[in-house]
């Protein structure tokens, strides 16, 4: 069985190819993608060849943690069936490619203990399930505060404030440096950095995937407040250490999700209480992933590309 697939062969070295895909085992899905996002954390930091040491890393790769596509092939004991519409996290099923994190195909095989069962009505914005799992992951838990700080604007900013407000927290505030990326503030304030002057945030989540902005968020922290890392950052982190002990600063990183959080996220999205629109910004044809891929990574003002793998009717 072949598929055509994003691949990546090297840094900055990508195009649509034909892969043959590894035969499916007793409790796999074979699922043909529908739409697939691109990431421009991880996923960039891989396309330009920052990206520092990480498990399973190797060219060339399928990209892809972001997708959505519907089964066609299931065994009964895996409890789901052809015509079920699924979010994939990714695949490892490419015969001569790593599949890191290889959601990014038209057909991919996994097991189907990976997936998530959605409703074929989220239609693309299923594929941003993944982002929104991360986002809920950083802040629920035990010993966790939702933000009253965000820095960035991204899809993930956006998302952390959405969840705050739906959490019934008080509205954020967030910081972008780039002032394309401050609209579409949704009960909550986008400002310039610069134009900030509290100095008492208790809880300042980063997602911004920069280190010169930390020794400047200590000094924004009120005493024993935290600073969540919820960004992929490729340099050593680095500050000052008199401001973080006067300050008696706390420091979190934040990884990926777990399944526990992508089932409380569906449950929030299919109740009304999270909205995921708007955060879709592009969209480009599979066949023109090469060029889709470098505006994704290159145009400050495409907040969310998404691939679309649908077959001609």
């Amino acid at each position: 069985m072949d598929t055509a697939a994003v691949l990546l062969k090297g840094p900055r070295d990508l195009d649509v190819d034909t892969l043959t895909l590894t035969a499916p085992c007793a409790g796999d899905l074979v699922v043909d993608i529908l739409h697939s996002g691109i990431s421009t954390g991880t996923e960039k930091l891989f396309w330009s060849g920052q990206m520092p040491p990480f498990p399973g890393m190797g060219y060339p790769l399928v990209p892809g943690y972001e997708a959505m596509g519907e089964v066609v092939e299931a065994a009964p004991a895996t409890g789901f069936r052809a015509g079920d519409h699924v979010f994939v996290p990714g695949a490892n099923c490419y015969d001569g490619a790593f599949g890191l994190f290889g959601g990014a195909a038209a057909r991919v095989i996994t097991d189907a203990a990976r997936v998530t069962r959605i409703d074929a009505g989220f239609g693309a914005e299923g594929a941003l399930l993944a982002l929104a799992a991360t986002a809920r992951h950083a802040m629920a838990g035990l010993n966790k505060a939702v933000p009253d700080l965000i820095v960035g604007h991204g899809v993930l900013g956006r998302l952390l404030a959405r969840l705050t407000i739906a959490a019934g927290a008080p509205a954020p505030t967030v910081w972008d440096i780039d002032p394309t990326r401050r609209g579409d503030a949704r009960g909550y304030a986008v400002l310039a950095p610069e134009d900030d002057t509290r100095r008492d945030y208790t809880s300042i989540y980063d997602v911004s995937g920069s280190v010169a902005a930390i020794g400047d968020l200590i000094g924004r922290l009120a005493k024993g407040g935290e600073i969540v890392l919820a960004g992929f950052y490729s340099d050593p982190i680095s500050f000052a250490f008199p401001p973080a002990f006067m300050k008696e600063a706390r420091f979190r990183v934040s990884a990926e999700w777990t399944h526990d959080d992508l089932r409380a996220t569906r449950a929030l999205v299919e109740s009304g209480a999270l909205s995921l629109s708007g955060l879709i910004t592009h969209r480009a044809a599979a066949a023109d992933a090469r060029a889709a891929y470098t505006q994704a990574f290159t145009d400050p003002e495409c907040l969310k590309m998404i691939l679309n793998w649908e077959r001609p009717s």
